[in-house]
């Protein structure tokens, strides 16, 4: 997945995160909830990614050779 790829994924995950967060509570159910969570965690993948690929081009490293890392990597950052 190039760059441009990942920040489209990115822009579809924001734009369904949004557009689930808009229902009305008698609109949602747990499942909504458990998909916004997922959303997030993948949101959180991405974006790791992203800065991975750009870390290695900027060290003139392969950006091809980042790799996505688990959730319990990636949620275990600090802010």
């Amino acid at each position: 997945m190039d760059d441009k790829q990942i920040l489209t994924h990115i822009q579809e995950l924001v734009d369904e995160e949004h557009h689930l967060e808009s229902l009305s509570v008698e609109e949602t159910s747990p499942s909504h909830k458990s998909r916004i969570n997922e959303i997030d965690v993948a949101l959180d993948q991405c974006w790791d990614l992203l800065r991975q690929r750009r870390a290695r081009k900027s060290a003139g490293l392969d950006p091809d050779e980042a790799s996505l890392r688990p959730p319990s990597m990636v949620e275990g950052y600090q802010q």
